[in-house]
């Protein structure tokens, strides 16, 4: 069962959403970045600098979000955003491994 804020259980992270999450370029750039810092590492969404509109990004972060990618915890005025590596290795072993290695051309 999903939390208050929507982020659903290691154990019901699925392939299909992770998948349709991460078909999206900017939603890959942003788990990239996250998956190449240091673990625990948590960021505000407009730290990632996307070229969309406020209103985008707050659907790119809902969709990542739901799909079980990423956690948000609401500071103050922004909200702070880490990758649920852990999680994610658990459910699809070197996933993660994958969309690091890719290249920001592509």
């Amino acid at each position: 069962m999903r939390d208050e804020e929507g982020h659903p259980p290691v154990e019901e992270i699925e392939l299909g959403p992770v998948l349709a999450a991460l078909a999206d370029p900017l939603r890959r750039r942003v788990v990239r970045e996250l998956a190449l810092a240091p673990d625990g590492t948590a960021r505000t969404c407009s730290s990632f600098g996307l070229p969309v509109s406020k209103a985008t990004v707050t659907h790119h972060f809902r969709t990542l979000r739901e799909a079980g990618l990423i956690r948000q915890v609401d500071r103050g005025n922004s909200r702070m955003a880490s990758l649920r590596r852990t999680d994610i290795e658990l459910r699809f072993p070197g996933l993660l491994g994958i969309v690091s290695a890719e290249t920001e051309d592509r």
